[in-house]
């Protein structure tokens, strides 16, 4: 058997994104921002996952500050679902540390790799809206 590649259109993508402001729309959002961050493609031979948070992170102080800002749109959206201003400074302190390791330049990208600011926010958001949400709550494989 062979394996096909699609190409993926981005106006499908942009299309499927859901718009609401209800805590089901959030949740598929949030996950499709996280997931272009942190898990694009993976590198062959390791089953480790890269984003665009890493390759950004090559691009010295202006890669590093984009990937912040949007890092910082999923601590917006927990503002959006009523997270607790304790929550959301862990998430802030979450991207400042991911910030302040990007400036490095040229290094800044291997701890990066490994300290995953948006995945860490991820799951804050998904324990608060398993706790208010149940009904939002999905199976991951």
């Amino acid at each position: 058997m062979q394996d096909r590649v699609r190409s993926i259109d981005p106006q499908q993508v942009l299309s499927a994104l859901p718009v609401g402001r209800d805590p089901a729309s959030v949740r598929k959002r949030i996950e499709a921002m996280e997931r272009l961050m942190e898990g694009l493609f993976v590198i062959p031979g390791t089953q480790r996952r890269v984003g665009l948070d890493v390759l950004l992170d090559l691009v010295p102080v202006i890669g590093t500050s984009v990937a912040a800002i949007l890092g910082s749109y999923l601590v917006w959206e927990a503002r959006n679902l009523g997270m607790s201003k304790m929550q959301m400074a862990r998430m802030f302190g979450n991207v400042g540390v991911d910030w302040a390791l990007g400036m490095i330049p040229w290094i800044g990208a291997v701890p990066d790799f490994f300290f995953r600011s948006n995945t860490r926010n991820l799951r804050l958001i998904r324990r608060h809206l398993d706790r208010h949400f149940p009904g939002t709550v999905t199976l991951q494989a």
